[in-house]
């Protein structure tokens, strides 16, 4: 299989399986939890929970005043990342095409200094993780993976925009290939709390608030 071979396949057949499997895990996933339902009620239910739940999402959304320095990188790589997304303009090509649905995409310049943030974000929190004992003690290598196969998009979207390494076409391929390889990961890893973080902080302060514990 030569370069363009490969880069038809990674937009072809294989952003198809990524597709097909990201949507199909996820939907197991949430569907699992939904399943679980709420233990029973051991004390009197003082409240439906419901405005505890959104609170708690408010609440654990707010950076933590301790932990500024790794919050603030990890904001900034959650918003550089969303930003490369959904504003790349041959990222938002790929949506009209895919879902028939269009946006104005914004300057490179602007996706450049994102993705450039993004980066260094995530390399911050990499040495944070090294460097706090807690964190170490606490990190494992499913963590790591997580990591990297989060990292591998960004880095390699930036070298085929700007020709670096390998030649255009195989640096665009591998791109897409370690896009679908995080598509692949995100239901079967840690990576499900791109979907799943809202319920389980909704989850905990309704359980809160059903017990009179305000969020």
């Amino acid at each position: 299989m030569n370069e363009i071979e490969l880069l038809n396949w990674a937009r072809g057949p294989g952003l198809a399986y990524a597709t097909a499997i990201m949507f199909f895990g996820l939907s197991i996933r949430v569907i699992e939890i939904l399943s679980l339902g709420r233990p029973e009620e051991l004390a009197e239910v003082r409240d439906s929970g419901v405005r505890d739940g959104w609170l708690m999402i408010l609440k654990r959304s707010l950076p933590e005043v301790r932990h500024w320095k790794y919050i603030t990188a990890s904001y900034i790589f959650h918003i550089g990342l969303l930003v490369v997304i959904f504003f790349f303009i041959p990222h938002t090509h790929l949506f009209r095409d895919v879902f028939g649905i269009f946006w104005g995409g914004w300057p490179n310049y602007i996706i450049d200094f994102f993705t450039v943030l993004s980066i260094a974000g995530m390399l911050y929190t990499l040495v944070a993780r090294f460097y706090d004992p807690a964190r170490r003690i606490l990190s494992k290598m499913s963590d790591y993976l997580a990591w990297l196969v989060t990292f591998l998009p960004l880095v390699t979207g930036y070298m085929a925009f700007h020709r670096l390494g390998l030649d255009y076409t195989t640096m665009l391929a591998v791109h897409i290939l370690s896009v679908e390889l995080l598509m692949i990961a995100i239901p079967i890893s840690k990576l499900t709390h791109v979907v799943t973080f809202t319920m389980a902080r909704w989850y905990t302060g309704s359980n809160q608030g059903r017990r009179g514990v305000r969020s």
